[in-house]
């Protein structure tokens, strides 16, 4: 996906932060914010699956973005958050380390992603945009979420 595929509609994006890095992913996409919720492990799932959740009698697979992403494991004991993404097949929850605001980006600042991000973690972003104190790294959350590529 490429930087084209950001329309003008889409430039609201629900913020996080994994790791040291700051997160976007489209608003209309979000379906809630929850925070830590009890996991069930799934015996033999790709690493990145933390588990499964029970939100209001929906199942839900938790997807750790710091082992999807290449990134260092989260400091032991440290709470995490879910981004939970709506999907054809229901929804899935992103695990982060917290959550910021919902930030409207102009279409027009969004550039492809640095060449010195690492190439692990590239492969994830739809385009950067630079805020006032930091880079909004615009997640692909299709991509995050497809744990067979």
């Amino acid at each position: 996906m490429s930087t084209e595929t950001i329309h003008r509609d889409q430039n609201q994006f629900c913020t996080f932060h994994v790791d040291q890095f700051f997160f976007g992913v489209e608003v209309s996409k979000v379906q809630e914010v929850v925070r830590q919720q009890a996991l069930t492990r799934v015996p033999l799932a790709p690493r990145e699956v933390s588990g499964l959740m029970n939100l209001r009698g929906q199942i839900v697979t938790a997807i750790d973005l710091h082992r999807r992403l290449g990134l260092p494991e989260r400091s032991g004991g440290q709470p995490c958050m879910n981004v939970l993404i709506s999907t054809e097949d229901g929804a899935v929850s992103l695990l982060v380390d917290r959550i910021e605001d919902v930030l409207s980006v102009e279409p027009d600042s969004v550039e492809p992603a640095p060449e010195t991000l690492q190439v692990e973690l590239r492969r994830f972003i739809r385009g950067v945009s630079k805020q006032k104190d930091r880079l909004l790294l615009i997640l692909d959350d299709a991509k995050a979420m497809d744990l067979s590529a």
